[in-house]
């Protein structure tokens, strides 16, 4: 099976409650093809000189597709922007400016390539048990890839007060997703590290300069030096670390209340996480209410989850009081609850050849998934569920 053969085949569309109720912000509809949407923003900000803090946007629409999602720039240009990889289309002015509040689900239309014929109908026949008993609702990859090869998260040494670790994570450590020019820079700051007038001759990035320059001025002031990071990026950081916690709370959970013989795991964020293909009414009930997204703000609030948290916490060598950063004071955990598993609406299939195998030897086809996902769900995890499944015996077999 292929995925992502082409942009197009993983179509994602913004459903939100946008409107041009008049006021300061001006509103757009941002569509873009292989480019995130951090990056079709700094695009946004150069082209007009924006502030990064005047955009607003509710979610991070995936890099390898063709998406369609809404953005806010307060007192924005009335005029629409086009660039080779995205396309911002003025829609009218608004009281307020978008966020992630705004957004009431995703629309995707998702092709599965390479497919025989045997594994289209093997997908087909997970759906009932997907739409019946949902899916685990795990944050998936895409939101980890600010953590580098260590596998540590810059949060938690960042919650510790370790603000060199946190640091040479966010700035130094090697990650599979630099460009060329990143790579070598991150290679001479391990090379270099503590040597800053060495480490500020390599700095090719903005924010690398700005770290070691204050590093060359008061050398040991790794706090100072941190804060030097984009407000944007350092919640990036957070965001990331609070996501793997509650990934292992509701691991946790799923483990609880689902017997092992009806689990199989799936890999997310090089980590097995556990799925289930159907569940037990009272599975379902366990299932059914949402767990709290983990920090210190939310600890006295746990009541019988207490426990719970604790431990997973201390998986990651902290305290639930300790999910917290005392400085810059710009940069919190996330509030609020998550759902525990999702269910897609809307949910219709299309079968056929596969144009783009069609030199291979043998027929192959495509399988087309169009769905709608409540805002925050990820539809890879679907996708992970529906393929990765162990496959049921065939039907009247013994």
């Amino acid at each position: 099976m292929k995925v992502k053969c082409r942009p197009t085949d993983f179509r994602v569309e913004e459903l939100a409650d946008a409107r041009c109720d008049g006021g300061p912000f001006a509103l757009y509809r941002l569509t873009k093809q292989s480019l995130g949407t951090p990056e079709a923003i700094e695009a946004i900000c150069r082209a007009w000189r924006l502030r990064r803090e005047a955009v607003g946007f509710g979610g991070l629409k995936d890099k390898h597709a063709a998406t369609a999602q809404f953005v806010t720039i307060e007192s924005g240009p009335r005029r629409a922007l086009r660039q080779k990889s995205f396309t911002l289309e003025y829609l009218g002015q608004a009281s307020r400016e978008f966020t992630s509040k705004d957004i009431v689900a995703n629309r995707f239309e998702i092709v599965l390539r390479d497919l025989a014929a045997s594994d289209a109908d093997e997908i087909i026949r997970e759906l009932p048990s997907v739409s019946n008993d949902g899916v685990p609702n795990y944050f998936d990859d895409q939101r980890f890839g600010s953590v580098g090869e260590s596998g540590d998260f810059v949060a938690r040494p960042w919650c510790l007060g370790d603000y060199e670790r946190a640091l040479w994570l966010a700035i130094a450590e090697a990650n599979e997703h630099d460009r060329g020019d990143v790579r070598d820079e991150k290679r001479a700051f391990r090379d270099h590290w503590k040597d800053w007038p060495a480490c500020r001759r390599a700095a090719v990035r903005a924010v690398s300069r700005a770290v070691f320059e204050r590093l060359c001025r008061q050398p040991t002031d790794f706090r100072g030096a941190f804060v030097r990071i984009p407000q944007p990026d350092r919640r990036m950081y957070l965001a990331a670390f609070q996501s793997a916690i509650w990934n292992h709370v509701l691991a946790a959970t799923i483990r609880a209340s689902v017997d092992a013989v009806n689990l199989f795991d799936v890999e997310i964020a090089r980590e097995q996480l556990p799925f289930y293909r159907t569940l037990r009414p009272a599975a379902v009930e366990g299932l059914s209410q949402p767990l709290p997204l983990p920090s210190a703000r939310e600890c006295h609030e746990l009541g019988p989850l207490t426990d719970l948290y604790e431990r997973v916490a201390a998986e990651f060598g902290l305290e639930c009081r300790t999910l917290r950063v005392k400085f810059p004071r710009d940069s919190f955990f996330s509030r609020g609850s998550r759902a525990a598993v999702f269910r897609p609406g809307s949910l219709s299939t299309s079968t056929g050849p596969d144009e783009l195998a069609a030199s291979t030897e043998g027929a192959r086809n495509k399988l087309t998934l169009c769905f709608e996902l409540p805002a925050g769900s990820y539809a890879t995890v679907l996708i992970k569920r529906l393929t990765e499944a162990p496959r049921l015996p065939p039907a009247g077999a013994t």
